[in-house]
């Protein structure tokens, strides 16, 4: 018997945008678009009718936007999955970040041109993804967990130095994981943070600026050459690698546009080879939410050296593909929900006494 396909609704109030789409997507075996709307009010007339699995949501239309259209659903569905289809400029950013905070549970952004074939092919592969995750297919899940070394229990407890610098390596879910988590650092931190969040460029900067609103420490976006400081964390720059390099007495950020890493850039991996490097066996690295395995070739660098890693754990994932790597390799010294991930950090770069076992911190089962 053939699987049912994941039944899609695009919304957006450009034909050749939807035109496009269709086209696109229904190429694809595993999946069906069942219905279009040229504004969210049509949609949410349709979304009974149709009953789709994923619904992708343009921002700015007329009449009832993106943003008017996912606070309406949310007050009758909070389940449906809803994928938004964003500009790269600022308002487009702004917006999406707004709509994540509202429960969209992923956005893509549109790409830089219809005639550019990279960024079509770009934007194509990703819709296809994260439909595919959130529509409920487990193929993209099982292909990475399966590729993923066997279940492996949390590492024994062992000594360790109190951190140094604290690293994180988080993606799909991560900007309203990192509104929780960043507030838990006192103004006092005594570490530094460096954050890879797999974004693109306009929308790390406007993150940045939120995630400091609401912090007790600065957060800013990385620039090349600043001095890495504790009290401050640092965003990577989207479309830009973030490493850190010791020089004399300071260690230093440095940027550069390498070649993607795990089809990402900024890349996880990059930034946790280079603090291995330079802080060896004080560095704490924390891999959260996120789809694909970015981070855990890096995480093998960190312990390697001596360092700690703690991961956000599957039930509190939108998506547990990069720290279910980790966890599964067997890099992990703790696997913690993200409502108890601050105080882990901050027990680890204090040093202090492992807590008694609960049901939150897991220590033998994945």
């Amino acid at each position: 018997m053939n699987e049912r396909k994941i039944r899609v609704l695009l919304v957006d109030d450009s034909v050749v945008v939807r035109r496009l789409l269709t086209q696109m997507l229904s190429a694809d075996p595993a999946l069906e678009v069942v219905g279009v709307a040229a504004n969210g009010k049509i949609a949410l007339n349709k979304i009974p009718q149709l009953k789709p699995d994923v619904v992708i949501l343009d921002v700015e239309m007329p009449e009832m936007n993106g943003l008017e259209t996912l606070a309406a659903l949310r007050k009758s569905d909070k389940r449906l999955p809803v994928i938004m289809f964003s500009t790269l400029t600022v308002r487009g950013a702004s917006a999406t970040l707004d709509a994540l905070a509202l429960g969209a549970n992923d956005y893509v952004t549109k790409p830089a041109s219809e005639g550019e074939s990279n960024s079509i092919s770009r934007t194509h592969q990703e819709l296809l993804d994260k439909i595919k995750v959130f529509g409920g297919r487990v193929s993209l899940v099982a292909r990475e967990t399966s590729a993923a070394p066997a279940l492996s229990c949390v590492r024994p407890t062992r000594q360790y130095r109190p951190a140094e610098v604290i690293a994180i390596g988080i993606s799909t879910g991560g900007p309203n994981a990192l509104a929780e988590l960043m507030p838990c650092f006192p103004a006092d931190l005594a570490v530094p943070i460096l954050i890879v969040q797999h974004m693109p460029p306009v929308f790390t900067k406007l993150l940045a600026e939120r995630l400091d609103a609401k912090s007790n420490i600065e957060i800013r976006e990385a620039a090349a050459g600043d001095v890495v400081k504790p009290g401050t964390a640092w965003l990577a720059r989207g479309d830009y690698h973030m490493t850190v390099e010791r020089v004399g007495t300071e260690v230093k950020l440095r940027t550069n546009q390498a070649p993607q890493e795990n089809s990402c850039r900024p890349a996880a991996d990059v930034l946790f080879r280079s603090v291995a490097a330079a802080y060896g066996p004080t560095t704490l690295a924390a891999v959260m939410t996120g789809m694909g395995q970015d981070g855990l070739k890096g995480c093998e660098q960190i312990r390697s050296r001596g360092g700690q890693i703690v991961v956000q754990d599957e039930a509190s994932s939108v998506v547990w593909g990069m720290p279910g790597f980790v966890a599964r390799a067997g890099l992990a010294d703790s696997i913690v929900p993200l409502a108890e991930l601050g105080a882990e950090i901050m027990r680890r770069v204090r040093k202090q006494p492992a807590p008694a076992l609960s049901a939150t911190i897991q220590t033998g089962r994945l």
